[in-house]
Parts: C-alpha cells; structure tokens; sequence
C-alpha cells in the first residue's frame, strides 16, 4: 500500500515539475476549491432549512418514512440544485477570495516574485476546469437520474406527476401521421388514436382506434375498437370494423409523453437519440429539447469565463474594500441569468436556433471577459 502511494506522489512530483507548478499555485488552487465548497455547502443548507419547513407537514400528513425523506427526497433535490448553483457560486467565491487577497496586498506580492499576470491565471483555470467536469458529469449523468427517482417519490407519495399529455399530432414517417387525442402516462394507454397515410397529397389509408397500448413483447401497438378505411387507387373505399388490430408504427410511448420535463430525465447520450426521434417527427417540444441538450455543455463551460472575468473584476485592490468588487459581481451575475432566460425564451418562441440562444450568453460574456482582461492591470 504504500509503494502504491509512494509511486502517486512521484507522478504528482514529476507532473508538477513538468508544468511548473509552484507552492502559490497549490495555495489560490485550495483558496478557489475551498471558498466555492463552503459557498455552496452554505447554499445547500439554507435551501434544504428551507424546504423541510415548508414540507414538513405534508410528509407527516402523507406518513413518508424518515429514511425515505432523507435517502429519497434530499438525496435526489440537493443534486439539481447544486448544479443549478454552481456556476453563478463559483463566479462570487472567485470575487470572493480574490478581493480578500488583493486587499491584503497578496496580489501584489505574487507580481514582485516575478509571476505574471497571466500565469497567475494558471491556477484559477485549472479549478474551473475540475469545477467544470464537475458540472459536466452532474448534468448529463446524475441529476437526470435523481430528476427521474425524485419524480417517482412524489408520485409514490404525494400522487403529483403529469398523468396524461393532451391533443398529440406527431408524424410517424415521410407520408403518415398520428393524432391522440389523450396519452396515460401512467397508465400508458391513448384515447381517441388516428393515423392517417398520404400519397401524393391524397390520403390512401386512415385508422381509428378508440384506445391504444403498446405490447412489449410483440414489439406492436394494440389498437381497440378499429375502424380501418382505405381508398384503392381506383378511389374505392374499403371500410373494416373489429374490436382488436395490432400493428407497427414508428413511435414508442416515450414519444406520446409530449413534456419538456421528460428531457431532463435522460442522461446526453439518451437526450441526443430522442432528439433525433423527435426531430423526424416535428414535436412541438424540440426546441425545448434542444435547449436541455445545449445547456449540459454550455452552463459548464460558462464556469470557465465566469472565473476569468471574477479574476479581471476583483484582483484590482479597492479602497472602498470587498464590498466594491461582490456588489459589481453580483451585477454581472444577475445580467448573466436574465440574458440566458432572454435567449431561452426566445429560442422557445421567437425563432432564435436553439444552439444560438443557448450559448449567446457564453459568447456576449466571453467578450466581455476577453476586454475586462486586457483592461486588468498587470
């Protein structure tokens, strides 16, 4: 065991004298690590006081074991949340500590040593980049997992989940369509089912079904009380009635669950298929998927920008103090959140491209970064 651990620090010795990292780099690296730990250990706190107060008489009303609350619920809430967090608490643990450090004149101190601005950098970059892979792993690989199991403890306990989707039109191949009225998610059963099948323009082939459910096993929809109309080339039609029909259709009732929530349940890999399921088609929600696959990539690499500019706005020493350098920050935050719901909505409903509404926060504050940067005294 301990050549094991003789053999680990050698490598680290050898990496950090390969790259030339020094003793002040490790020390801004645990300041970073350790202020953005404790700011979002504090956050979580507050927000889980928060909500037991706020539902701990409904778990009591509905009986929720203890262990359930805590493994359950708490287990599955606290995820969301600080990926949600991270990148706007990370932006003022920067500003944070980089303000107490330029006010003790720390900052200063490292520029007579000789180490430039610009490699000072070194150790902020290489916290946002274990912060970013951090975010990174937590969006597209846990918090959709705790999204589903937090979903189906408050079905289970509270009976609270969207049961049914309503009036779906979604389009099975390049010439056929379905229409359901009404889809059970629980229950997985549609009401009031039609596809309808074009030729030129023309409609050669039309089901209707008043309910519907998929067999598994048979790889089949099971269509109840049917009546099949077809029209021959001759323009003949040829009518049939009967209370069972099974047949194949390019859907699966993943695609009848019409909810944006259903996204945020699906790890990347998961997300990009249905998008392409989806996309063939023509949901009324793709661009709501889009945005979900988007924002995985994008809020973790605006980690990134956000600890360069929190270094550019706090490592000038101000006479009026930390105070300056956190009320500016939190400025810069609150004008980061509002242009991502800007985007977002417009992305949504405005015509916008996904992809472009999703990282124009990113490129509008990597610009401003790259110019606070070069403003940055050095």
């Amino acid at each position: 065991m301990m050549n094991g651990f003789g053999r680990i620090k050698e490598f680290n010795e050898r990496v950090r004298d390969k790259i030339g990292w020094k003793i002040i780099d490790s020390y801004l690296l645990r300041k970073m690590l350790g202020t953005v730990v404790f700011a979002i250990s504090l956050l979580m706190t507050i927000v889980v006081v928060f909500d037991v107060s706020e539902n701990i008489q409904r778990f009591m009303s509905h009986n929720v074991p203890v262990k359930q609350v805590i493994t359950g619920y708490y287990f599955n809430f606290i995820p969301y949340f600080i990926n949600l967090f991270i990148p706007l608490f990370t932006f003022i643990s920067v500003i944070w500590f980089t303000s107490k450090l330029s006010s003790r004149n720390e900052i200063i101190s490292i520029f007579d040593n000789g180490i430039s601005f610009n490699r000072m950098l070194v150790p902020y970059v290489t916290g946002a980049v274990i912060i970013m892979l951090l975010s990174l792993f937590l969006s597209n690989f846990v918090v959709p997992m705790t999204n589903k199991n937090l979903n189906d403890f408050k079905y289970q306990y509270f009976g609270k989940r969207n049961i049914s989707s309503t009036y779906l039109h979604i389009k099975n191949s390049k010439n056929s369509y379905v229409f359901v009225e009404r889809w059970d998610k629980v229950e997985e059963i549609g009401y009031n089912f039609t596809y309808e099948e074009f030729d030129k323009n023309a409609m050669r082939l039309k089901i209707s079904a008043q309910t519907i459910d998929y067999n598994e096993e048979k790889g089949m929809w099971q269509l109840h009380r049917f009546t099949r109309r077809y029209i021959t080339p001759d323009n003949e039609e040829i009518i049939a009635r009967g209370e069972d029909f099974d047949t194949v259709l390019n859907i699966l009732p993943r695609n009848l669950c019409q909810d944006a929530f259903v996204s945020e349940t699906m790890s990347y890999d998961e997300l990009r298929h249905f998008i392409k399921e989806e996309k063939m088609r023509g949901s009324s929600l793709l661009a709501n998927y889009q945005i979900e696959q988007h924002k995985r990539l994008a809020n973790p690499v605006g980690i990134l920008i956000m600890t360069l500019l929190g270094v550019s706005v706090s490592c000038r020493k101000s006479t009026r103090g930390v105070g300056v350098h956190v009320f500016i920050g939190m400025g810069l935050a609150f004008s980061f959140i509002f242009l991502q719901q800007v985007s977002t909505v417009f992305s949504v409903s405005g015509g916008l491209p996904p992809v472009l509404g999703t990282w124009f926060p990113n490129i509008i504050f990597l610009i401003i970064t790259i110019v606070m940067l070069k403003m940055t005294p050095k």
